[in-house]
């Protein structure tokens, strides 16, 4: 029975699994569906616990601090909605259980990092090291081909959209009527032919002043009341 037991566990099992400790500040990826659609949901935070790390239960406990309050989500680390978790930090812990940070705020609930690597942390513990480079190459676009596949096609479709749009934006330049300048010209001409006007008024004004008068004696007289 043991045996059978651990041949279901073994089917559905990940290969590939990050090595997460209590203590480590982890970001965890997780696939939402929300109706037809479907999405990547990003959680960080500090893993305060770690249950059986072996088993196909192997779960996590994640705690942040949201607007001022304490979020902990478990997530099952074998589940397939769990797309990747990767290790941020590393701290120096003494215990599994972390929860007494659950009662510590601020300065109280810092805890001391140790320096670690990140790309060989992050890499799953699982991972077949003695596979020859050949099968991981022929294994890695059969798992990954089709979403490659899907993100070219919606590229192209973006640049034809892009296009159309462009397309679409010059059309409408085109079909608009240029701007008509002919009011603005009428109205320099009207300004500078009543300049013109005053122009001449005035100097004809100047002319009749500085004329002499024709009546005799040589002087202007003024017509009497």
């Amino acid at each position: 029975m043991n045996q059978l037991v651990k041949e279901v566990e073994a089917r559905f099992k990940k290969k590939q699994l990050t090595d997460v400790r209590s203590g480590d500040v982890v970001r965890v990826h997780q696939r939402v569906k929300e109706g037809k659609k479907e999405r990547v949901q990003v959680f960080e935070g500090l893993v305060i616990r770690t249950r059986r790390p072996k088993s196909l239960s192997f779960t996590i406990t994640v705690r942040r601090i949201a607007s001022g309050i304490g979020v902990e989500k478990n997530f099952l680390m074998n589940s397939p909605s769990v797309v990747k978790v990767e290790v941020v930090k590393r701290s120096d812990v003494r215990r599994k259980n972390l929860s007494y940070m659950r009662k510590r705020r601020g300065r109280s609930a810092r805890l001391s990092a140790v320096a670690f690597d990140a790309d060989e942390v992050n890499v799953p513990a699982d991972f077949e090291k003695d596979m020859p480079k050949d099968e991981a190459e022929d294994t890695e676009p059969a798992q990954s081909g089709q979403p490659e596949a899907d993100k070219k096609a919606e590229a192209e479709k973006d640049d034809v959209d892009k296009k159309d749009s462009a397309q679409k934006t010059e059309a409408k330049q085109e079909a608009k009527p240029p701007k008509k300048e002919e009011p603005k010209a009428k109205s320099t001409e009207k300004a500078a032919a009543a300049k013109a006007d005053e122009d001449q008024s005035t100097a004809s004004d100047k002319d009749a002043g500085n004329k002499p008068s024709n009546k005799p004696g040589g002087e202007d007289t003024k017509d009497s009341a």
